[in-house]
């Protein structure tokens, strides 16, 4: 397979909170991205969960980045927390996001699609069934899984995922009952990983949903990592490590941190 590239960036980078910490203070958030693309090689996107991308603001993010810049853009929540049920309009909604993905695709600047699923999305005969609904739909778009409920957790379903050319999305966060543990695995050609924060207290019981991304890892929690990465590395052409944990900007501090980690042994 050879020696996959890293990328390490954050989950999303238009954050007011980072302003005086990242960001200057006083930088317009048009600005933004373009500062951000000068220290980081890839961001996920994740205002298009919430809002449903067009072409054309799309095609205004890629061209403000430099050319070997990669996104990584998170499937709207109609494609997955808040789908219809209904295949015709589940399918009008892929056909929406994927028809946005194309000026990131020409520009040869689409890492792959994140299709995150919720807790509630367990192991099912119906929910396997839609994997192959959202495979076909996505078509040829490179793309990762995210699951949350443990019940996932099968080799059957790694294998599955292998098949249907799906990469296994890796997690890092709180080691509660239920979720996702921390697994290495390697199911296409692209690695992913998503450090979401180890806040336990917050995980279910926040009065903002910022509180559950309140963490800062220490370096021993992401020399955890290290080692899972550079294995995963020889096994794929291109990893996202990506972190969530954004409040005040929390996830730059740990991107450096990791990208200094990697460096110190690569």
């Amino acid at each position: 397979m050879g020696q996959g590239q890293i990328f390490i960036g954050t989950c999303g980078f238009s954050y007011s909170d980072w302003k005086g910490v990242f960001y200057p203070e006083s930088i317009n958030q048009s600005n933004m991205l373009s500062y951000y693309a000068a220290e980081f090689p890839a961001v996920e996107l994740d205002f298009t969960y919430y809002a449903m991308p067009n072409p054309k603001n799309i095609a205004a993010m890629a061209k403000k980045t430099p050319d070997k810049f990669i996104f990584a853009v998170k499937a709207h929540k109609s494609m997955t927390h808040e789908r219809t049920f209904t295949p015709a309009e589940d399918r009008k909604n892929f056909q929406s996001f994927t028809l946005a993905m194309e000026p990131l695709l020409a520009a040869g600047k689409l890492g792959c699609v994140l299709v995150q699923f919720p807790w509630g999305f367990k192991y099912t005969p119906e929910n396997k069934s839609y994997l192959e609904f959202a495979r076909e739909e996505l078509g040829d778009l490179p793309a990762v899984i995210e699951f949350r409920n443990i019940e996932w957790v099968k080799e059957e379903i790694f294998i599955k995922l292998e098949q249907l050319n799906f990469g296994f999305c890796c997690v890092d966060e709180p080691k509660l009952k239920g979720l996702f543990p921390p697994l290495a695995k390697r199911t296409s050609d692209i690695g992913y990983l998503r450090f979401h924060g180890r806040n336990a207290a917050k995980w279910w019981k926040n009065d903002q949903p910022w509180e559950r991304y309140d963490y800062q890892y220490a370096k021993n929690e992401l020399e955890e990592w290290v080692l899972k990465i550079l294995g995963l590395k020889n096994q794929t052409q291109k990893i996202f490590v990506l972190f969530n944990n954004h409040h005040d900007a929390q996830a730059v501090i740990n991107a450096r941190m990791f990208r200094k980690l990697l460096g110190e042994i690569g």
